[in-house]
C-alpha cells in the first residue's frame, strides 16, 4: 500500500471534525528558535553533541553575532519616538503561531518628512548600517578565518542578504491597540523575539525582476530546478542533512546533486527600514559539503532519494512509500524543499529570485514562498585575502547597501 502523506488523507469517519490549528501549534513551535541563539544551540559543529536530536534547529558558530537595529529614521541614527509596533496579518504565519505577529511602523508623516530630507545634510541609511555593521562583520570573519585555518569549521564563508518583514513576538496587544498604533521603546524591541519573514509580495518580485536587474546591469546566468531533501541522522543529532537533486527528465528520477550539512551562521543583522515598505538581514554563514561519506553511507542516502516519487500534488512536490522514508536505521526523511530559482550576476553580486514549496513531515506544516536574496561575492573574496584593506570592505560595504535601497527597497508593495 503506497504511503499517503498526512495532508492528504481522507479521514475514516467524515463526522469526525478535524482538528483545530491551535492545537497543532505547541507541537510546531517546539522546533522553531525566533529569538537569540541560545547556548543550547551555539557551538562547534565537531564535536558538539547533543543528548536528543536538534535536526533541524538554526546552528550558530562559537562567538556568532545577533543583533537588530532601525534604520532610515531621521537625526542620524536617533530611534524615532513616533515609532510603534502594528500588528499584521500573515496567514502563512499565523497558522504556526498562537499571536499575530508585529511589524515596526514610523509615523505616517514623519515618513514623510524623510523622503523629503533625503537631500539634507542627514546620514545615508545605507551609511548607517555600513557603520553599525562593519566591526562585527571584520570580526566575525576573521573568526571564520581562524576556525577554517584550525580545522574546526569547513565551508566557504558567504555574506548575503535576505529581504524580507521582520516579525516582533512577545508582547500581548489588547482589542484596542491591535487597531491603533502602539508606541515602543528601541531597548524593549531588542527584548522581544524576532524573525524575518521572507515571504515577499508578488509586486516586489516583478520590481527585482523588471527594475532592479536592468537599471544594475546585472547578466542572466542561469535558472535551475532543485529538490531539497532533508535528513536526520542519529550519529550527526545535532545537524540536518541536505541532498540538493535534479530531475532526470527522461526517466522522471531524482538523481543527487550535492550533500551539505545545515548552515552555521556566524553573523546575523536584522534591520528594520523605517521609510521602507521591505526589512533586511545581512547574514555571514559557511556551510559544510559532506564529502567523507562511507560507501554505507551514501548507499543508505541514495537509497532515499531512489525511493522518492513524484508528486506535483503534495506539497514539497515528493513522497515516499510507505516504509521507505527511513535507511539503515539510521537516515530519516524530516523534510522536503521543491524551488526553481533565476540567477543574475555581476563581477561583484549575485541575486537570487526563487519559488519556494516546503513541507516538514515532522509537524505536517507546509508553505510556499517567494524569496529574493543578494550574495555579496565581491567583498567575501576580499575578506578571505590574508592582508584584506579594510577602507576597501569598507567602500564595497557602502556601495552595495546603496544599491539595495535605491535600486530594491524602491518599492511601494504592501505585506498584506
Amino acid at each position: 500500500m503506497a504511503y499517503v502523506p498526512p495532508h492528504l488523507r481522507h479521514a475514516k469517519d467524515a463526522e469526525k471534525p478535524s482538528p483545530k490549528p491551535e492545537l497543532l501549534v505547541p507541537q510546531f513551535q517546539r522546533s522553531l528558535n525566533f529569538g537569540s541563539p541560545s547556548r543550547s544551540n551555539v557551538g562547534r559543529r565537531k564535536g558538539h553533541n547533543q543528548p536528543s536530536s536538534q535536526a533541524g534547529k538554526i546552528e550558530y558558530g562559537n562567538d556568532a553575532i545577533y543583533r537588530w537595529f532601525a534604520a532610515g529614521s531621521p537625526g542620524d541614527g536617533q530611534f524615532p519616538s513616533s515609532a510603534g509596533l502594528e500588528t499584521i496579518s500573515l496567514k502563512s504565519f499565523e497558522q504556526r503561531s498562537a499571536e499575530p505577529p508585529l511589524i515596526l511602523v514610523l509615523d505616517p508623516h514623519v515618513a514623510q518628512d524623510v523622503k523629503e530630507s533625503d537631500g539634507d545634510v542627514r546620514k545615508s541609511p545605507w551609511e548607517y548600517v555600513a557603520e553599525n555593521v562593519q566591526e562585527d562583520l571584520l570580526s566575525s570573519f576573521q573568526n571564520v578565518r581562524k576556525a577554517r585555518e584550525s580545522q574546526e569549521l569547513e565551508g566557504k564563508p558567504t555574506l548575503v542578504v535576505r529581504f524580507g518583514k521582520i516579525l516582533f513576538r512577545g508582547r500581548s496587544l489588547t482589542n484596542v491597540e491591535a487597531v491603533e498604533r502602539k508606541s515602543v521603546s528601541e531597548t524593549t524591541l531588542r527584548q522581544m523575539k524576532r524573525s524575518l519573514y521572507t515571504n515577499v509580495p508578488v509586486a516586489f518580485i516583478q520590481h527585482v525582476t523588471s527594475e532592479a536587474v536592468p537599471k544594475i546591469g546585472l547578466d542572466f546566468a542561469e535558472e535551475k530546478e532543485l529538490y531539497h531533501i532533508k535528513l536526520s541522522d542519529s550519529m550527526r543529532p545535532d545537524s540536518t542533512i541536505t541532498c540538493k537533486c535534479r530531475v532526470m527528465e527522461d526517466c522522471k528520477k531524482l538523481q543527487l546533486h550535492k550533500i551539505e550539512l545545515n548552515q552555521v551562521r556566524h553573523l546575523v543583522f536584522d534591520v528594520s527600514c523605517l521609510d521602507k515598505k521591505l526589512d533586511l538581514r545581512l547574514m555571514l554563514y559557511t556551510k559544510e559539503a559532506l564529502t567523507d561519506l562511507t560507501d554505507d553511507e551514501e548507499h543508505c542516502i541514495r537509497n532515499l532519494i531512489n525511493s522518492a516519487v513524484l508528486n506535483s500534488e503534495v506539497k514539497g512536490g515528493l513522497r515516499w512509500p510507505l516504509g521507505t522514508e527511513t535507511s539503515g536505521g539510521r537516515f530519516t526523511v524530516v523534510g522536503v524543499w521543491h524551488t526553481n530559482a533565476k540567477i543574475f550576476r555581476s563581477s561583484s553580486i549575485r541575486l537570487k529570485v526563487r519559488h519556494a514549496d516546503r513541507f516538514d513531515f515532522r509537524t505536517s506544516v507546509g508553505e510556499v514562498s517567494r524569496e529574493v536574496s543578494l550574495k555579496m561575492t565581491e567583498i567575501c573574496l576580499e575578506l578571505l585575502k590574508q592582508n584584506h584593506q579594510v577602507d576597501l570592505v569598507t567602500t564595497m560595504l557602502e556601495d552595495n547597501l546603496r544599491l539595495i535601497w535605491e535600486c530594491f527597497l524602491d518599492c511601494d508593495c504592501s505585506f498584506e
